[in-house]
């Protein structure tokens, strides 16, 4: 490591110094090497260990390892719905998720032993199934609508749509309900579990596909299951705690300062005008909310920084200057809500956008899946004709593949239950939602399992999970074929059918993924899988409840905008009805926007890789066009302390990361659970923090 020097230097003194650097990281680098041969050779014969010492498929599922599940699946379905219901976008928790089973089964085997009591050992498998159970179980808070599609169907969200609007009837409206929402996710969400598992063993042994969230989460999961692994566990856990600590506390001493004496005037940290009044009027502000910044840490810097530009787009330049055109573009006695004014022009423009990148990375995905497919089955097919060119694949993976294949799973297994749940829905949904008809309903499940084999191979070339897109693609069918009395509900609801049956699949083959690498039974995968989905649809619900009947949900001037449930439903309203549900001079922006999206994809992929890197991302610019930049400074200042760590010792950076966004990320949302139970009991905090001008 360089220090720190006088620069009058002289030249000599420079060169003696670099050759010393040069050989030092010559002689580091042969360290590295050999320690990298050492650590390779020790993993191999630990997994050959590992091979002897695993159980049958029944036993790797344990009580210990289901209670961790229901711990970690609660905690993170309280963290994705608060994201899901302030900003929208949420990061991937998979690897935070199984260092919180490793964090939680540790913890819980050495209180046992200091106590006096023998516990079976914690193996990689009961690591990945604790992961997978709990990522199926918060999935079902994501992918179950309670941000989107769902929550569409509220009368407050019908409010803000336009009561004026044609397409937009009273009729369309149900409120939310434990019961029916418990219901629907039943019906809707096992279904995907079972369309690709006849395919399992094609998508990932024959293809070789990657899913690298999967493969990621596998790695981590090894790493923690040697000696060496133990130790750099040990450090993520403790990093881990001290940052879940820390933000818990500070979640807590916020709470002193949002006791507002009436509820229209908002109080607290957020309201802190870190970059003066003027930018806080327009959303520019840090939100100190430990929860962004974590969410920052864990999302690429390309994330964050187009959440960034987009926001000094929108709330910096164009909504100062169409607010200014108030009276000539619209009517300056419209509310805020209104579609017909500016809130109009940025709930459609973040639609176009939102669609331009999601049909550009449609069409590239449906590309890239066919030409891999067709080049996949021509390879095949020449090492069949030339069986002398033919590889042995490594022994470590023989090993995984057999593992892989040896506990079949009955191709007649996955039918009937596919065909079973499929009938189930057929009758049910129409009954719960009269306007979406059960021939509907047919054509949806026979084409699914088709859409989910596209998407799940797309996911495992690019870490891509594109079922919002198939979704949003039977919202606007359905809701055009349905006409004005039922188009908006028929579009929402099969827009959640297709969204969860193609989204659960891809999440399916992740998993098993991660079980092929860690030598996990596919069958404990899909029981696991199972059981997380079962508890999400109990969890999911009650969740969102435990936010809407203590907060202000869907109010578009509070903390709990849930963004993503007016752009649904005013999709919707625009498969209805057509373009006349813009307001004036709206459809020229949204055509521009349209084709910005398309165009900055375009520029990514063609473009050489130094330039495409910096293009923004036109779904992530899309967020803060609604909801404002606040979260996206928090963000970048999550981005900044990553970069910044780096740079003082990268090996570090790349441990502690993931450990100390969880915790930042964890310790936030937490609190919400008190904090929920002290405002369903009334309970005001005594300071309301405030700011306003001297003049």
């Amino acid at each position: 490591m360089s220090q720190l020097r006088d620069t009058g230097s002289n030249g000599e003194e420079m060169k003696e110094i670099q050759r010393r650097e040069t050989d030092e990281a010559t002689e580091n680098s042969i360290d590295r090497d050999n320690q990298d041969e050492v650590a390779a050779a020790e993993a191999a014969g630990e997994e050959e260990e590992e091979v002897k010492r695993i159980v049958p498929w029944t036993k790797q599922i344990t009580m210990r390892g289901m209670v961790a599940s229901l711990a970690i699946g609660f905690i993170y379905s309280v963290i994705v719905m608060k994201l899901n219901l302030t900003t929208g976008l949420v990061p991937n928790f998979n690897v935070s998720a199984a260092l919180l089973a490793f964090v939680f089964v540790k913890s819980w085997t050495k209180f046992l032993k200091k106590a006096g009591f023998v516990s079976k050992p914690f193996t990689r498998q009961e690591n990945t199934l604790i992961q997978t159970c709990a990522v199926a179980c918060y999935s079902i808070s994501l992918a179950g609508g309670f941000g989107s599609y769902l929550l569409g169907l509220n009368r407050k969200t019908y409010e803000q749509a336009g009561v004026d609007s044609e397409g937009n009837n009273p009729r369309s409206v149900k409120e939310p309900g434990v019961g029916w929402m418990t219901s629907f996710l039943f019906i809707s969400s096992f279904v995907g579990l079972l369309a690709l598992v006849p395919l399992r063993k094609i998508m990932i042994i024959d293809y070789k596909l990657t899913y690298p969230s999967g493969t990621a989460t596998a790695v981590l999961i090894n790493g923690f299951h040697t000696p060496k692994g133990d130790k750099m566990a040990k450090k993520q856990v403790q990093g881990f705690l001290r940052f879940f600590s820390l933000s818990f506390i500070w979640a807590f001493f916020q709470w002193f300062y949002t006791g507002a004496p009436k509820s229209d005037i908002p109080c607290g940290f957020v309201q802190f005008p870190t970059l003066g009044l003027v930018a806080f009027k327009n959303t520019f502000y840090f939100d100190f909310s430990p929860t962004y910044v974590g969410a920052g840490m864990i999302c690429s810097h390309l994330v964050n920084l187009s959440l960034l530009f987009g926001a000094v787009l929108s709330y910096g330049v164009m909504w100062p200057l169409i607010g200014g055109l108030e009276g000539k573009w619209f009517p300056s006695n419209l509310s805020k809500s209104s579609m017909k004014g500016l809130n109009g022009y940025k709930v459609f423009i973040s639609i176009a956008m939102i669609l331009g990148d999601g049909l550009y990375n449609f069409l590239k995905i449906l590309y890239f899946t066919a030409t891999n497919i067709v080049a996949s089955a021509r390879t095949r097919r020449n090492v069949r004709t030339r069986p002398e060119n033919q590889k042995q694949p490594p022994t470590d993976d023989l090993r995984r593949n057999e593992i892989f294949v040896r506990e079949t799973i009955p191709i007649w297994v996955a039918c009937i239950g596919y065909l079973a749940f499929s009938i189930i829905s057929i009758i049910v949904i129409p009954l719960m939602f009269p306007e979406l008809k059960w021939y509907y309903v047919v054509v949806a499940y026979i084409l699914a399992p088709s859409l989910s084999f596209c998407n799940a191979y797309g996911a495992g070339l690019t870490d891509m999970n594109m079922g919002y897109n198939y979704g949003k693609v039977a919202l606007f069918i359905l809701a055009a074929l349905s006409g004005k009395d039922n188009g908006v509900v028929a579009g929402l609801v099969g827009c959640g059918l297709i969204k969860s049956i193609v989204s659960i699949s891809s999440d399916l083959m992740h998993d098993f993924k991660t079980g092929h690498l860690t030598l996990t039974s596919p069958r404990s995968m899909l029981l696991s899988q199972a059981i997380g989905t079962a508890i999400g649809c109990v969890v999911a619900p009650l969740t969102f409840f435990l936010f809407y009947k203590a907060f202000d949900v869907g109010n578009p001037e509070g903390e709990y905008k849930a963004p993503y449930a007016l752009i649904y439903r005013n999709m919707a309203i625009l498969g209805v009805e057509g373009f006349s549900a813009l307001p004036q001079h709206c459809l020229q922006l949204c055509y521009g926007f349209f084709a910005f999206a398309i165009a900055a994809n375009l520029s990514r992929d063609l473009l050489p890789k130094k330039v495409g890197k910096w293009v923004p991302l036109p779904m992530a610019m899309a967020v803060p066009f609604l909801v404002g930049a606040y979260f996206a400074i928090d963000m970048c200042v999550g981005s900044l302390v990553v970069f910044m760590w780096h740079k003082l010792s990268s090996r570090k950076a790349r441990l502690m990361v993931p450990a100390v966004a969880s915790g930042l990320i964890c310790g936030d949302g937490l609190w919400i659970l008190p904090a929920s139970i002290l405002a369903l009991a009334k309970v005001t905090p005594p300071i309301c923090m405030g700011f306003m001008s001297s003049k």
